[in-house]
């Protein structure tokens, strides 16, 4: 009996950590082949060796090494490189997570080739065709013959869409199979204690989406609220690449090092979900940011005017937020004085979506 061939792809490090479980759940079955797909658009190689490391992921089977580039030029790269891999490879299904360039690329390849499209983070809406992450995850969904979905909103948005009952899997959220699989390690993390935060209470935030960071003004308010906040509190914001670039475009690095902000490099998983679990507050404008403090009960403050994620707020301790220093911080000093929300955690975000995928994909339910 032949064995069947599924890739799963990943681009940038969001990726990682929902690949990560699904390649081991598929990896443990008998007839299976997982292979991994690395596109490169993520540009920080060393912090994706990091990534892969601490996730107990193999070598990538592939690397594309596509790098950075405008939407268009990233896309064209991925999709040019990627259907070599599809010809050489001979696929029964490809896999693809989340909502970056690379999502979609290797969809519209795949589709091409006629091999089935498997979208994990299926049916998440925001409602706003100006970011290109729902454009890549609309049409992302149109290519799709499998559909995973992590919360209920997902499947009521893809049958408004016309999708079919059939496609569509509500299995939780496999970014959450991560998190409880490496909660207890990260715990072991000396990063607190390196920063000199042990005892303190302190704000995490990240901040990078193009219309916080990519122009002077609202990055410029970006680095008032840091400033305010680290007057309440400690302040420790890993800054992405296109962030720390933007301050040093825009002659903002200096005002933004202040006193009580540590300012730090993009951190790995572990480092990173330690300080997440320990934050009296966090402050981002990231999407799996969001879920990650749900399932932790930690209370968020998204700076952004929609989330492609409801059930956060519903379920979870995320709020959204306009990006206004003042208004940022107030809220941020409310919700220290508040213990934190028992909600309960959303339907099937319990460590086990990855392998509800795999049973779906080799018809094992």
């Amino acid at each position: 009996m032949s064995r069947q061939k599924i890739l799963s792809v990943v681009g940038a490090r969001p990726n990682f950590m929902k690949v990560a479980p699904l390649h081991r759940a598929l990896d443990e079955r008998e007839g299976v082949d997982s292979r991994i797909v690395h596109t490169g658009q993520h540009y920080d190689e060393e912090m994706s060796d990091v990534f892969f490391r601490q996730l107990g992921l193999p070598e990538p089977d592939v690397y594309l090494g596509v790098g950075s580039g405008t939407h268009a030029e990233q896309t064209a790269r991925v999709m040019t490189a990627f259907e070599e891999v599809v010809f050489d490879e001979e696929p029964d299904v490809i896999v693809v997570v989340g909502d970056v360039n690379s999502t979609v690329a290797c969809s519209l390849v795949a589709a091409k080739c006629h091999v089935p499209v498997a979208h994990v983070e299926a049916g998440l809406r925001s409602g706003d065709r100006d970011m290109p992450e729902e454009v890549n995850r609309v049409v992302t969904d149109q290519l799709s013959d499998y559909l995973f979905v992590t919360e209920p909103s997902g499947v009521d948005n893809l049958r408004a869409e016309g999708a079919h009952d059939e496609q569509v899997h509500f299995v939780g959220n496999v970014m959450i199979d991560s998190l409880v699989q490496f909660r207890k390690k990260a715990q072991q993390r000396p990063i607190i204690e390196d920063l000199g935060l042990g005892g303190a209470d302190y704000a995490l935030m990240t901040m990078h989406r193009p219309s916080n960071v990519d122009h002077k003004e609202p990055l410029t308010e970006v680095v008032q609220m840091t400033r305010q906040l680290a007057d309440r509190l400690e302040v420790v914001f890993p800054a992405h690449p296109r962030t720390q670039n933007r301050l040093d475009e825009f002659g903002l690095r200096e005002q933004i090092e202040a006193p009580g902000v540590h300012l730090l490099d993009p951190l790995g998983y572990l480092d990173f979900l330690r300080l997440m679990e320990e934050a009296a507050v966090v402050v981002t404008d990231s999407g799996g940011i969001q879920e990650e403090t749900t399932f932790l009960q930690v209370p968020c403050l998204t700076i952004r005017e929609n989330t492609e994620r409801p059930v956060t707020i519903t379920k979870g301790t995320n709020e959204l937020l306009s990006l206004d220093p003042e208004a940022v911080v107030k809220r941020a000093e409310d919700r220290l004085g508040q213990a934190r929300a028992a909600n309960g955690r959303p339907d099937k975000w319990d460590g086990h979506a990855a392998e509800r995928i795999a049973e779906v994909l080799l018809g094992e339910g």
